[in-house]
């Protein structure tokens, strides 16, 4: 399967192929501030899966670093240092039929209004 996306003025588009390794909701503050919202979600793919159209900026936090759109400001992926996946935000991408969530990591973090996801696990930290 192949799936596209794209930031909110069209100047980067990106697609990946085949299905994700994971899909998930990040509660950590870096995340709450990198959306503006109470959570990441996004979906991991292999890195050698990843296309991208146009040029993306990036902040690098440690070994994470963060692309977005340096027009609209827009979060679309995420990399690590020796890490051969790509974090794909779920916002970004046309159409998310399939990826429901499937764990939450630092549910410390997670905002009192915000309802955990039936049958997704739920984590302290990052994924064991």
């Amino acid at each position: 399967m192949i799936r596209t996306g794209r930031c909110n003025c069209g100047a980067v588009r990106l697609t990946v192929e085949g299905e994700p390794s994971e899909v998930g909701l990040c509660h950590c503050r870096t995340c709450q501030r990198e959306t503006g919202g109470p959570y990441m979600a996004y979906a991991v793919f292999g890195r050698d899966t990843l296309r991208v159209e146009g040029e993306t900026a990036s902040w690098i936090e440690t070994t994470d670093h963060r692309h977005f759109c340096p027009v609209c400001g827009a979060p679309l992926f995420a990399t690590m240092d020796g890490d051969p996946t790509v974090e794909v935000r779920l916002g970004c991408l046309d159409d998310t039929g399939g990826l429901d969530p499937k764990f939450e990591i630092w549910v410390g973090r997670r905002l009192p209004w915000v309802a955990p996801i039936p049958g997704a696990s739920q984590h302290e930290g990052n994924l064991p």
